[in-house]
């Protein structure tokens, strides 16, 4: 295998991947086994993660990212094992808000919209990133004798970059059957700065930081959305999930040395339109 073939490579590695069992969470864990890594996949349902076991080889692990003991306790037992050598952070809430009462009884209006959904996307999608970029980033640190190895990945979306366009969430009748809630994208932009932060922070180490933003992945939408939404997109299309796994594994790998602090944006274009 050539130089440039084998910078892909992860046999030996070992990486870690939150949100494992979710649609990308899947495809991850599954890039990463194809690169030849050892995946440590962590998710708060244990069901699904037996489920996943089921088909493909990965190391299920049962973790709240919101819980900074229980991420502590998961982390240092992986690292007890060996070097971390990469960190997928892709646990998230992906509120949806439709007409027949939002979200935990609220309204899908703005000025009725429950302070605890807001405040579980927070949690989640910032805070458990947080803490497991925490966690990981202190076991990396001690990596390399002390100066540091390891790459770090987070999930972002094309919601961090542009406000979501509510008009695909409107059917065929022109009802707005359908909301995406401000607590998404808000979150998803504060993915990327704190990613943007982390990796100034870890400057002239062997610790890098970036951030796939991935656009809408097909996952048996309503034809009419699906329809909607790839209008809005140059290829005209939704992606497959798995088309997003050789961009993990090329931010995962030394494929990507060279490259932190950055956002690698994979959404069929719906961000230049």
């Amino acid at each position: 295998m050539g130089d440039t073939l084998s910078s892909f490579e992860m046999t030996g590695r070992r990486a870690l991947v939150t949100g494992a069992a979710g649609l990308l969470g899947r495809e991850f864990c599954g890039a990463l086994l194809d690169a030849g890594a050892e995946v440590f996949a962590l998710d708060l349902d244990g069901c699904r993660l037996e489920a996943l076991t089921r088909t493909m080889d990965v190391r299920p692990v049962v973790c709240d990212i919101t819980d900074s003991g229980d991420v502590s306790s998961c982390v240092e037992s992986i690292a007890a094992g060996g070097d971390i050598d990469a960190l997928v952070a892709s646990a998230a809430v992906d509120p949806k808000v439709d007409d027949t009462g939002g979200i935990h009884g609220g309204s899908p209006r703005f000025s009725a919209y429950p302070r605890e959904a807001w405040e579980r996307s927070l949690v989640v999608n910032l805070t458990g990133t947080f803490l497991v970029a925490q966690a990981v980033g202190e076991v990396m640190e001690r990596q390399a004798g002390g100066r540091g190895a390891g790459s770090i990945v987070t999930i972002a979306s094309t919601y961090g970059l542009a406000a979501p366009d509510q008009r695909i969430y409107v059917d065929e009748t022109g009802s707005q059957r359908a909301y995406k809630p401000l607590d998404y994208p808000t979150t998803k932009a504060g993915v990327l700065g704190f990613s943007r932060a982390l990796a100034s922070y870890y400057r002239q180490t062997g610790i890098r930081v970036n951030t796939l933003t991935p656009g809408g992945a097909y996952n048996g939408q309503d034809p009419g959305f699906v329809e909607r939404y790839s209008a809005r997109t140059i290829m005209g299309r939704m992606a497959e999930p798995g088309e997003y796994r050789a961009a993990i594994v090329f931010l995962c790998s030394e494929a990507s040395s060279y490259m932190t602090g950055a956002n690698l944006v994979v959404d069929g274009g719906w961000t230049a339109l």
